[in-house]
């Protein structure tokens, strides 16, 4: 429980949305609280904006209908980004799964745009990238020679490697462990490239 100073209906609202976000897993939207407590929107938006500006709910991207997050008390404010499935370090795999959320603080830069995967496989464990890690990743189309990337092949299926453009123009996807054989394709559809790896002990 915030310790806060709310009024009566800020107190109201923080807690239908605690028991909103509990049952469904999401936020509800403005219209929704709108309906439930019986008033219009407009008076509900400023409310959320003064819950919003005492730190008890957060908005981690505008424009989002759903995005209002509460704030828990016990763990510090954060970013959280999505985790949108498992990316393939050996066979690939199709992508992508449904999300979930993972919070962070430090690992991401402010500004980018980040998500997160799961990593299953071992074809990068020479670059300290096991399976069950999860690489967090920049979304971006395009990526330079020897980085590490989320490269989309024909058919829809996702893998993590090192890029690389030779010069006859066709791309090298290349493992990190030496009993793997490099990808050699025409083309590639790049969907990230990563900026860290987290790993659970």
């Amino acid at each position: 429980m915030t310790s806060v100073p709310l009024t009566r209906r800020q107190r109201e609202i923080l807690d239908f949305y605690q028991a909103y976000t509990a049952e469904a897993a999401i936020s509800p939207t403005l219209e929704e609280v709108a309906q439930h407590f019986g008033i219009n929107k407009v008076t509900i938006f400023g409310h959320v904006k003064e819950l919003e500006r005492k730190g008890v709910l957060r908005r981690p991207k505008k424009g989002i209908s759903r995005g209002l997050l509460l704030v828990d008390e016990a763990q510090p404010a954060g970013l959280t980004l999505p985790v949108l499935g498992t990316i393939a370090a050996g066979a690939p795999l199709e992508t992508l799964e449904e999300p979930e959320l993972l919070q962070l603080t430090d690992f991401a830069p402010p500004g980018k745009d980040v998500y997160v995967l799961r990593v299953q496989g071992d074809s990068m464990i020479e670059d300290s990238i096991r399976d069950g890690d999860l690489v967090i990743v920049e979304r971006t189309a395009q990526a330079w020679n020897g980085q590490i990337v989320v490269a989309v092949l024909p058919g829809e299926v996702a893998t993590l490697k090192r890029y690389y453009k030779e010069p006859d123009g066709r791309v090298r996807l290349q493992p990190a462990n030496a009993t793997l054989q490099p990808t050699v394709v025409a083309e590639v559809e790049i969907r990230g490239v990563v900026l860290g790896v987290i790993r659970r002990y």
